[in-house]
């Protein structure tokens, strides 16, 4: 039998006070976010969804072409979450460049962290991903990131 990636959506669990690592990447894996401008608009997204309430934002990287993102959710889904966020940041990255359509692929990954797992270590990795990338060598030198534990 052969699964699609529609057919493990199907039985996505959202529960509330669970923690999650969510993934979501670029429409072809286009470098939308290696512009400043348009990096800066989804970090701000990110800021206002992750502090209005539904979650609890523990920690983010905006990467050239998708977004690691830690958060404890509070109330709703991830797949209203992720449907805010996407549709928020498609529509300020369309605007910034007088376009219009889609900017990010259909779907997104979630990951539970499991109870036993060490959040500050789960951020760290998150947030290390521009030193794996190449992008830079030290994480401070990277504008695009930030962690609860700072």
């Amino acid at each position: 039998m052969r699964f699609h990636g529609r057919d493990l959506r199907k039985a996505r669990v959202s529960l509330p006070n669970q923690t999650y690592v969510l993934t979501c990447v670029t429409l072809d894996r286009s470098p939308i976010f290696i512009e400043p401008d348009a990096a800066s608009m989804l970090a701000r997204e990110i800021h206002m969804t992750g502090n209005s309430g539904p979650v609890q934002s523990l920690a983010w990287v905006v990467m050239p072409d998708y977004l690691h993102w830690l958060v404890q959710l509070k109330t709703g889904s991830l797949s209203q979450l992720m449907q805010q966020l996407k549709s928020r940041s498609a529509i300020a990255v369309n605007r910034l460049h007088g376009t219009h359509g889609p900017i990010w692929q259909q779907g997104y990954h979630d990951r539970a962290i499991r109870r036993e797992e060490d959040l500050r270590n789960v951020a760290r990795y998150i947030v290390a991903n521009p030193i794996r990338a190449g992008l830079v060598s030290r994480i401070g030198d990277y504008p695009f990131w930030n962690a609860a534990w700072l």
